[in-house]
């Protein structure tokens, strides 16, 4: 069936849900009937954090937009009420039949409800999670702006019902970062440590992110990270925390990694060449949603630290530990002798496959912009 060309935004604030919309950014900027226009905000432009936003150009895309939205940590609100400005703009410019968001992040939020008070079609990819902090309120809001979901299985799509969205506006289609997973493009191992002069033989993965709810103990807990890193004398690629309130505390411990011949420290790594990074790692370590979500795909050890990850599907080898040196240092060996057993709880990698679908047919176009809540029958 043929449509008239529909104009889709993909919005995207981070280095992480850029690798997550990558595969759905290429299927339908590929398809004649799409036009596609890529907001880029967030993260993606602050120097500190590598500016990835050269990343996203490096991949030829043609309708490209930055705009810059940071405030300072302190102001995630005000970050918000900036990119929903610049955003609102962007959208009354283009004149889109759809918005994609990823996740639950601020700049989600800020598509969701530019989307949603425009009378636009906005679609959540990954929504329907839970976590525990901060960043699951986000989720469930943003999940309760968009008229469409994509979700990565089935315990997400009842969690939506549950919240009373229509189960014919949820689709499961996997996690998509699971499509580049499991692709033959990955660059080699060879290959990425040359390019980012990674000399170690065997190396553990560490990622360690603010939790915004627990700020007023988050300089102990990095502290603690760092002195269990060092304690454990294995080799790291440590990369940068998220840009969320408390990353300084992080970024401070991270000094003293500097220069230390077992660490190479990065503000950001392209996400094809994390995800070989990660399938050849000893383990990986930290408080990330890569060792919930992509590690268990290559059987990777995993140490997740603290309430970050709280509720999560999680893989049964997973090992779950404090925030404490000792609970971390006692994890990590057991990590180092560990082998875990690959898991599959997000999808086959054919997640851009499935989300073509969807959008091809005309039954989703049709899809009421004036959401209906649907109670639960008991």
């Amino acid at each position: 069936m043929t449509l008239n060309k529909k104009k889709i935004i993909f919005l995207t604030g981070t280095r992480a849900d850029f690798g997550k919309l990558k595969s759905l950014i290429e299927i339908t900027r590929n398809h004649p009937d799409f036009e596609v226009h890529i907001f880029v905000t967030g993260m993606h432009l602050l120097e500190q954090y590598g500016y990835t936003f050269l990343e996203v150009q490096k991949c030829g895309y043609q309708n490209l937009h930055a705009f810059k939205n940071h405030t300072d940590e302190r102001t995630m609100d005000l970050s918000l009420a900036k990119t929903i400005e610049g955003f609102s703009a962007f959208v009354k410019q283009v004149s889109p039949d759809l918005i994609v968001v990823h996740g639950d992040r601020i700049e989600a939020m800020a598509g969701a409800i530019v989307g949603a008070l425009n009378n636009v079609l906005v679609a959540h990819i990954e929504g329907g999670e839970v976590s525990g902090t901060i960043d699951e309120l986000i989720r469930h809001s943003v999940s309760k702006l968009a008229h469409i979901h994509f979700v990565s299985n089935q315990k997400a799509k009842d969690r939506l019902i549950q919240m009373g969205e229509l189960a014919d506006s949820v689709f499961v289609i996997g996690s998509p970062d699971v499509d580049l997973m499991l692709s033959s493009n990955l660059p080699a191992i060879e290959q990425v440590k040359s390019y980012y002069e990674i000399e170690f033989e065997t190396f553990g993965v560490a990622m360690f992110h603010p939790v915004t709810t627990e700020y007023d103990r988050m300089d102990h807990y990095a502290k603690e990270f760092v002195e269990a890193l060092l304690e454990s004398e294995k080799e790291y690629v440590v990369i940068f925390p998220n840009n969320d309130l408390g990353s300084k505390f992080i970024l401070k411990e991270y000094e003293k990694l500097s220069n230390h011949p077992k660490f190479r420290i990065f503000p950001s790594i392209r996400f094809e060449y994390f995800l070989t990074l990660l399938k050849y790692a000893r383990f990986m370590v930290g408080n990330s949603s890569a060792g919930i979500r992509e590690a268990p795909y290559y059987g990777i050890p995993v140490v997740n630290i603290g309430t970050r990850q709280k509720n999560r599907a999680l893989h049964q080898d997973i090992l779950n530990c404090g925030y404490s040196k000792q609970e971390i240092s006692d994890a990590i060996k057991i990590a180092c002798s560990s082998s875990f057993s690959k898991e599959d709880l997000f999808g086959e990698g054919n997640s851009d496959q499935l989300f073509l679908k969807s959008l091809v047919s005309c039954e989703f176009w049709d899809i009421d912009k004036q959401k209906q809540f649907k109670d639960l029958v008991y």
